[in-house]
């Protein structure tokens, strides 16, 4: 008590600076404590409910498996997946549980097919999974209704066309980017429909993912891209001569002809590169007579045709570039003399005019 008492006796008689840094050093203890306490609660608390997570998981993955394969000869729902269903409905209103429902569904969706992948969807909505996901449709903020189409996408539910199809016109790039996703995996070229009149850009990244989706199916009949062509979007130009390269569009070469003279420099390069792919000899002889007047790009990609559409008679115009100041052009070009006058290329090696030029001419001689 004396001990106490001089404690208390000290601190009164000390200056106020050394009360205040005594105050904030208890103060600080104190909340050291507590902020001890709590975090070891939310460890507790964490702990607790992971367990729960998993014991949950595990017990339903197990339910629904048996769902799965409990399933009668004639495809219809018998009372155990009706028992099942149930109990996953009265589980669906709780979000942490909705979303391990839904992890599980997705996995088993991927690993299954044909009539089971059919009442995977059938659960997906007699569970009530699916108007959750309708819900998210009708939620402000983007990135829930992202989400929502996202789910109705890797769930293939083909109903929701109709709710999907107006967010084509969303503000938010991500939100369009789902629809067209969605659009694209439930109706494959049929889906690219939006393209028609898509006024909004139409990003690399999101042309490589609808690439990707188309190439996942077999045996599909690609639709008329002419249209898609002669668009004003130029990105959905690009698009469409990425499809007409990849699916061989020989009956779009007039299109091609006329997308040469395309405002836009990067179609234009992009078509040639497309030609060369489908071989349109129409187009060498057009280029090659306006040569002079092509960017830089455009003459690199006409080299690039021409390396692989020459002929004899195209000698000529490739000695008058042999040397151009672009170093692609000039390596393209010997390649290419080569390729058709062995002669004539292994001649300039010898002659005194070409010395600056040696190690050039070097080192296609030794491709």
């Amino acid at each position: 008590m004396v001990i106490y008492q001089y404690l208390i006796d000290y601190f009164n008689e000390a200056p106020l600076l050394i009360k205040l840094a005594w105050a904030t050093s208890g103060t600080l203890s104190v909340a050291i404590v507590i902020l001890t306490i709590y975090l070891k609660l939310i460890r507790s608390a964490l702990r607790k409910k992971d367990k729960e997570s998993t014991k949950f998981k595990e017990t339903y993955e197990a339910s629904l498996i048996e769902y799965l394969y409990s399933s009668s000869e004639d495809g219809t729902i018998n009372d155990l997946q009706l028992s099942i269903i149930e109990k996953l409905k009265a589980s669906v209103h709780i979000k942490s549980k909705r979303k391990i429902i839904i992890s599980i569904l997705y996995k088993l969706m991927n690993e299954v097919s044909g009539e089971m992948s059919d009442l995977i969807k059938t659960l997906y909505f007699k569970t009530g999974l699916y108007d959750y996901a309708l819900s998210r449709l009708k939620n402000k903020n983007w990135y829930i209704i992202a989400k929502g189409i996202g789910e109705l996408t890797r769930f293939k539910i083909e109903e929701a066309h109709d709710l999907v199809q107006p967010f084509i016109k969303h503000p938010r790039r991500e939100v369009r980017k789902e629809t067209q996703l969605y659009m694209v995996n439930m109706f494959r070229f049929k889906g690219l429909s939006f393209l028609n009149d898509l006024k909004t850009p139409l990003s690399e990244w999101a042309q490589v993912q609808l690439l990707e989706t188309l190439q996942k199916f077999d045996d599909q009949q690609i639709c008329d891209i002419k249209p898609w062509l002669e668009s004003t979007n130029k990105t959905v130009v690009l698009f469409a001569l990425k499809l007409a390269e990849i699916y061989n569009q020989f009956e779009v070469k007039d299109t091609l002809m006329e997308l040469l003279s395309h405002p836009s420099k990067k179609v234009r390069v992009r078509t040639i590169q497309v030609l060369t792919s489908l071989y349109g000899i129409e187009a060498k002889e057009m280029l090659k007579a306006n040569f002079n007047e092509l960017s830089l790009e455009e003459q690199i990609s006409f080299f690039g045709l021409l390396e692989k559409l020459v002929v004899p008679s195209d000698e000529p115009f490739i000695e008058k570039h042999l040397f151009h100041k672009n170093f692609e052009i000039q390596l393209l070009a010997l390649k290419i003399l080569k390729s058709i006058n062995l002669d004539k290329f292994q001649g300039l090696s010898k002659s005194p005019k070409n010395k600056g030029n040696k190690k050039i001419l070097k080192f296609v001689n030794n491709i």
